[in-house]
């Protein structure tokens, strides 16, 4: 009974890697390849989230919704949603730069969280939305954690090959160009303003579908669940802990940061009460204190961004092609 108490744990573990590892995805778009400072991400964490849900779950008299959707059509809605919601957004507070960028989006993450808490007819208040619908959910716990696993891990995958097709052609190479240096991508005719909403409504989309796929598991979701220090500042760590420019980093640093996270977690709670509860601070000590050892160590992250095009993997692969071709 305890080993699959213990596989329970690491296949619940693992889901939530590969949710995370969708919102380091789209912060990497936005910061690492783009560099627009968003500290909002648990503001499209959230329209992602309700959206699916509103859009799946049944009729309830306490929320709006009840259209019972497929989960598929749900997810996209999120990533609409996220992605609409994104551009007015990005309009308004792309204009702002660095720190000013941050200030402005975290004000807006705030606001859709107010509304998500205080717009019960919506969003059903401090109750949430319950009952979501679930793939698998039929089956047993273990089995129904099992293909959830798999669903969430052929998600990132497919999501995590359309960031690299797209950051390997010219327009990524266009976003790498802004981001290095704006004064030459303007002289060279970009524009810039629109190429950085392209990044900032891409990333926000791939956020909301990390939410969507959030409610799902959980079968529920409450205001609770939109908390900054775990949907905003913990995403941040994982991205420029594993190395931000690389979505192999992204997905790196998620896995070490969540790891930590959770298994701090599993070992306090085998303490006596009066422990648990102080030692429960000793995992944001902990992730704090890794994530100075890396930014005085090796401040670019454990897999840092490739230097020059020649040291890309796909620049790489496409040179080995085409020297077979010969």
């Amino acid at each position: 009974m305890e080993l699959i108490g213990l596989l329970n744990y690491a296949v619940f573990m693992a889901i939530f890697i590969g949710i995370y590892s969708l919102l380091a995805l789209g912060l990497n778009i936005q910061w690492g390849f783009s560099g627009l400072f968003n500290a909002g991400i648990a503001g499209f964490f959230a329209v992602g989230a309700y959206t699916s849900a509103l859009l799946t779950a049944p009729e309830s008299p306490v929320h709006l919704g009840g259209f019972q959707l497929p989960v598929v059509v749900g997810w996209i809605g999120a990533m609409i949603a996220a992605g609409a919601i994104a551009w007015p957004i990005g309009k308004v507070c792309l204009r702002f730069r660095s720190d000013y960028l941050a200030i402005a989006t975290i004000g807006v993450a705030e606001i859709i969280r107010l509304v998500v808490k205080s717009e019960g007819w919506m969003t059903g208040g401090a109750r949430g939305v319950n009952k979501i619908p679930r793939p698998f959910g039929d089956l047993s716990y273990l089995y129904s954690q099992l293909a959830y696993l798999a669903l969430v891990l052929a998600i990132v995958l497919v999501v995590y090959w359309a960031i690299e097709r797209q950051i390997s052609a010219p327009w990524g190479r266009m976003m790498r160009g802004i981001r290095d240096n704006e004064d030459a991508a303007t002289a060279m005719g970009k524009d810039i303003k629109a190429r950085r909403l392209e990044a900032f409504i891409f990333g926000a989309a791939v956020m909301g579908l990390g939410g969507a796929l959030f409610a799902h598991f959980n079968r529920s979701i409450t205001p609770e669940a939109i908390d900054p220090m775990i949907a905003t500042f913990l995403i941040w760590i994982m991205l420029i802990l594993g190395g931000s420019g690389n979505n192999r980093g992204a997905l790196l640093g998620v896995a070490v940061v969540w790891i930590i996270w959770s298994a701090s977690e599993f070992v306090t709670d085998q303490l006596p009460t009066e422990y648990a509860i102080k030692a429960k601070y000793m995992r944001v000590f902990i992730i704090g204190l890794l994530l100075q050892l890396v930014l005085r160590f090796r401040p670019e992250g454990i897999l840092p961004e490739p230097q020059g095009t020649a040291d890309r993997p796909e620049v790489k692969t496409f040179q080995k092609q085409e020297s077979a071709a010969k």
